[in-house]
């Protein structure tokens, strides 16, 4: 999860993306779903955008083989297009799964996901 929090907070996209499965979906919004790459990097893009300020806390892991539930809360502050300031706080729940290669990735990213 520290490699969001480093993705987001430099503005690297491509970094981000190459935490998330080819086939993975983010929740946009409550009960709205990016399925594909490119909704998903538009996604990231707009909190990237706001150029401000990610925090996330780990809160729980539930893992079983090769999958794990993570649980967090998190808060984002940053500038909207209008220069107005935008504060988002949430309780998100991802569902990661063990590479090959040691690595996890992201197969359901829903930051808006336990509240």
């Amino acid at each position: 999860m520290d490699a969001i929090v480093e993705g987001i907070n430099s503005g690297n996209l491509e970094s981000l993306m190459t935490l998330y499965e080819a086939e993975s979906c983010f929740a946009t919004l409550p009960g709205q779903l990016a399925k594909s790459p490119e909704s998903i990097r538009e996604s990231l893009r707009s909190f990237i955008d706001l150029k401000g300020k990610l925090d996330l806390k780990v809160k729980r892991v539930l893992h079983v083989s090769d999958l794990a539930l993570v649980t967090t809360e998190w808060s984002y502050s940053g500038t909207g297009p209008d220069n107005e300031p935008v504060n988002l706080l949430a309780k998100s729940a991802d569902v990661l799964r063990l590479q090959s290669d040691g690595t996890w990735r992201i197969v359901i990213d829903n930051p808006w996901g336990t509240g």
